[in-house]
């Protein structure tokens, strides 16, 4: 904890899980340390990639952006207080990855009920609509994701085999407008994120073209 009283307070990246109906918040996953790098990219819709003149300049749509982060979780601080800590002291780090887990997985009771379906002879069984994820990397960076890659690795372990420090690599994609639409609740904060964007490059300042070494363009 820092000694000075007037540092600000350090905000937390993490994802955030939403009932896309009613946009009621599910479940909020804090990474426990916020990763040293972010790594984003950006694939551009361009509509001339047939050659076709007219569409040169032309975009079809929002580029497909992609997040790639690693993270770190860690129980050492907590097992030097077991009274304080008993999930911990139980099940290691268990709890918070079987909260990042779980994203990826259909939950068991729609498994079980598809299951009674096709006992039962339904022809067509409906794949389950996940909630929404949302990746919160500041106030002006919450946006739809899908997460698109996830790997573990268990670095330490308790005397019963309970993982207590480990590192997730998560990949995700961006959940645009062609995605999701203009009315559903994650096309809503995309368009929100593109806002921001936006407005943040507004505020960015013009550079003159001399800058460049030219003096205007031939």
């Amino acid at each position: 904890m820092t000694t000075f009283p007037n540092s600000p307070r350090l905000l937390k990246g993490g994802i955030v899980l939403i009932d896309p109906r009613t946009s009621a918040v599910l479940r909020v996953i804090a990474l426990q340390y916020n990763p040293d790098t972010l790594s984003r990219t950006l694939q551009v819709q361009a509509a001339g990639e047939s050659g076709d003149r007219l569409e040169a300049l032309r975009l079809k749509g929002p580029p497909n952006e992609s997040f790639k982060l690693d993270a770190e979780i860690d129980a050492t601080d907590q097992l030097e207080f077991p009274d304080q800590n008993r999930t911990t002291t139980q099940f290691g780090i268990f709890p918070q990855l079987a909260a990042l887990e779980t994203i990826v997985y259909p939950a068991s009771g729609q498994l079980q009920t598809n299951n009674t379906l096709a006992q039962f002879g339904t022809l067509e069984i409906a794949a389950a609509e996940a909630p929404l994820t949302l990746f919160v990397w500041s106030r002006t960076r919450t946006l739809p994701v899908r997460i698109t890659d996830f790997s573990i690795t268990e670095d330490a372990f308790d005397a019963a085999l309970n993982p207590i420090r480990a590192k997730i690599s998560l990949g995700m994609r961006v959940l645009s407008v062609n995605d999701l639409g203009f009315d559903h609740k994650g096309g809503n904060l995309f368009m929100t994120y593109l806002r921001n964007k936006e407005q943040l490059a507004n505020l960015s300042q013009g550079t003159p073209l001399s800058s460049l070494g030219i003096t205007g363009l031939p």
